[in-house]
């Protein structure tokens, strides 16, 4: 499984930035999937997930209310809409599945995308 991050560039405070991340090589519609972050000198941290059929999602306490997942199963993508960005959301983000909801959101997920940065200015 090959998983895309795309989407991340640079925004100023207050504004809005997609993030999409799309599966290849296996269809991941009965997987969890979700996004990371990895500030800069910090340690990656979970930001959201979502269950194989969009039913159930769940967020980082630093994001919820501002960041929304959501995913396209026929076109095994997951997306990240992220609004009302703060200097401290700046970060590479990762992208990640696995088919077990608990091992997705504690960090330990079978598959990992390559990141992408966002960086958002004051």
């Amino acid at each position: 499984v090959q998983l895309q991050a795309s989407g991340g560039g640079v925004v100023q405070a207050g504004g809005s930035l997609r993030l999409s991340c799309a599966a290849s090589g296996r269809t991941f519609s009965t997987g969890a999937m979700g996004w990371f972050r990895r500030p800069p000198e910090k340690e990656r941290e979970f930001v959201a997930g979502i269950n194989g059929n969009g039913g159930h999602t769940y967020y980082a306490d630093s994001v919820e209310g501002r960041f929304t997942i959501s995913r396209d199963n026929a076109e095994n993508t997951v997306y990240l809409q992220m609004s009302s960005l703060k200097p401290e959301d700046t970060a590479v983000y990762y992208c990640a599945a696995d088919t077990v909801w608990i091992s997705l959101i504690t960090g330990r997920a079978r598959y990992w995308g390559q990141g992408t940065l966002v960086t958002v200015s004051s």
